[in-house]
Parts: C-alpha cells; structure tokens; sequence
C-alpha cells in the first residue's frame, strides 16, 4: 500500500514498525546462525541427510524473513538496512517526495531527507513543520 506520511502519522504508527522490524532482526540472526551451521556441516564431511536438513531448515528461516519484510513493508514504509535499523516513510515536502527517516533506537521519527539522499543526508524536522504532507 503506498501512501504519503505526515511526521505525526509515521510516529503514530512508529510502535508497530518497530514491532515488525525487531522480529526481521531475530529472523536475519536466525537465518546468520544457520548459514554457520550449514557451512560448518560442509567443513566437516558431515552426511547428505544432515546437510539436507538444514538446508531445508535454513529456506524455511529464509522464506520467513522474507515475509516479515513484506509484512513490514505492506504498512507503507520501506526497509532501507537491516543492519543500520533505517527504514524510511514517503512523504512530500513542499511538493517534493521525500522520506522520513527513522533508525532504530530512536524514540520517534524526527529526521527527513531527499529521494535520492541516504542516510547521510538526513535533517532534523522542525519543530512544527507544516511543509510535510
């Protein structure tokens, strides 16, 4: 679903984004953990039913993740890193689409930044900042 946030809007929803986003996080270290295992089964000769095992183990962790990040992203915001915790909401500023910025351990939304700028660009919002629609 694709709508444009308002600060407001995107804090207002903040809890659940960070909800979804901290169950992708125990999902990718799930899926981290298993790769080791797996990699470790082939360093030591391990049989074929048991490399097959958790290889199969290791899709399904995957197919999962994959999901949550759908699930995440159904709510109208995109997951920009795992590993920084960015995700971005669209918004419009003065017009021009932008993205509200928020990373993980922050309390609420409160930077924006251009389309094509990362995370590197990002500006405090002001305090009222009636431009964003």
């Amino acid at each position: 679903m694709f709508q444009y946030f308002t600060p407001q809007q995107a804090n207002r929803i903040l809890g659940e984004v960070r909800r979804r986003f901290n169950n992708i996080v125990a999902i990718r270290d799930e899926v981290l953990e298993l790769q080791q295992e797996l990699q470790s089964i082939v360093d030591h000769d391990a049989s074929l039913q048991v490399y097959i095992e958790k290889k199969q183990e290791l899709n399904s962790a995957l197919t999962r993740l994959y999901a949550a990040i759908e699930e995440l992203e159904a709510i109208g915001v995109v997951l920009k890193s795992i590993d920084e915790g960015l995700i971005d909401f669209p918004a419009k500023r003065f017009g021009e689409d932008v993205w509200l910025c928020w990373k993980s351990g922050e309390d609420e939304v409160k930077f924006w930044h251009g389309k094509d700028e990362g995370f590197m660009g990002r500006k405090p919002l002001p305090v009222s900042d009636e431009s964003l629609v």
